[in-house]
């Protein structure tokens, strides 16, 4: 056995991925599905008042919803929205991407709050009352924008914090995750989706004690969101593949990579891909005869997935490869169907029938 650690170094690592199989078996479900509306790069959803509401550069809009009776004012602020959520009694806060959160009142009055120190990466927020909101910042070095340089530099520097809104307290409950991007309040504490370790995991939000509880998925999981019958949604917003995982292993590669190469063409996970020449994964068998094979090797993909009680995946709503509702970021679901912000694709998606 000492002779096998010692030979260990010269055969190198092998690299898997989790199949897409089971409740992950690839289908045409997101490609199928109507779209809503679109929008450029929609990235966050929330329900206020039985509306959906989504994010979109600078700016908060709301699905057309004629039933609702009255009308969502498009609400506009000076830097980029990182992240929405409502609470049980209507109250809307907004993640800025420096980290600042804005409460926004039905009145049309705002209430802003600044980051915790050394924090600006908000990639989703959770109330855990009227007064109580709990924020993920995925990383302490980098801004969402930049998520790809934080993946690529292994990045394990985010956070969940709480933040008490009347006195604007921030105090952190958890630490040293890789890249927090989603977050999930249940009677048993919080579920976090951490995006780099490719897992969702139970943090108690008294001790800040973490616990993974679904591990190895197909993907980078980003938000979550609860489903009535007590499960919930999941958001993958990238596939994950063996060349991409390999470069994570070649350092000098990888480093020089990142200094010499635009960062639009890195070996990395994407919210779209297939725009440019220039990118990688040009040949691995993505054409063959002129024609681009839904199952081949891609940076990006539409990927949802639907979580029981017990948060085990039971079905899942795809966009292939060989199409372009990609970036999944976010889903919501009301009584009108399943919401799903493409981020990749400029749309937002509702499945109707079989969510």
């Amino acid at each position: 056995m000492i002779l096998d650690r010692a030979l260990d170094i010269f055969r190198g690592q092998a690299i898997t991925i989790p199949p897409l199989d089971g409740a992950f078996r690839p289908n045409t479900a997101l490609d199928d599905a109507e779209t809503a509306a679109t929008a450029p790069a929609p990235d966050h959803l929330c329900v206020k008042d039985g509306r959906v509401l989504y994010s979109s550069a600078t700016q908060v809009g709301a699905l057309a919803s004629p039933a609702s009776g009255q009308a969502f004012p498009s609400l506009s602020f000076d830097r980029p929205v990182a992240a929405l959520a409502t609470s049980k009694g209507g109250r809307l806060a907004v993640a800025l991407a420096d980290g600042a959160i804005v409460i926004c009142e039905d009145a049309g009055g705002r209430r802003e709050i600044p980051a915790p120190k050394g924090f600006a990466c908000p990639t989703a927020l959770a109330f855990g009352d009227e007064e109580t909101l709990y924020v993920c910042h995925g990383s302490a070095r980098h801004g969402p924008a930049d998520w790809a340089l934080d993946f690529m530099e292994k990045g394990a520097s985010g956070a969940v914090w709480r933040t008490a809104l009347g006195s604007g307290r921030h105090d952190p409950i958890a630490r040293g995750l890789s890249y927090p991007h989603g977050i999930l309040v249940t009677p048993a504490g919080l579920i976090v989706s951490e995006s780099w370790r490719h897992r969702l995991l139970s943090v108690d939000p008294a001790s800040g004690a973490t616990t993974p509880i679904l591990s190895k998925l197909p993907g980078y999981p980003g938000r979550l969101a609860p489903a009535p019958d007590g499960g919930a949604w999941l958001a993958l917003f990238a596939p994950r593949n063996r060349l991409i995982e390999f470069v994570l292993l070649e350092d000098n590669y990888r480093h020089d990579m990142m200094r010499s190469v635009e960062r639009q063409h890195w070996i990395a996970p994407a919210l779209s891909s297939g725009r440019s020449f220039l990118e990688p994964l040009q040949c691995g068998s993505i054409k063959t005869m002129g024609i681009h094979k839904p199952w081949a090797p891609s940076r990006s993909y539409g990927l949802v997935a639907r979580l029981d009680a017990r948060l085990r995946p039971v079905a899942s709503f795809h966009s292939r490869a060989n199409s372009t509702r990609h970036g999944a970021t976010s889903v919501v679901e009301t009584g009108a169907g399943v919401f799903v912000a493409a981020k990749g694709g400029d749309a937002i998606l509702r499945l109707t029938g079989g969510a």
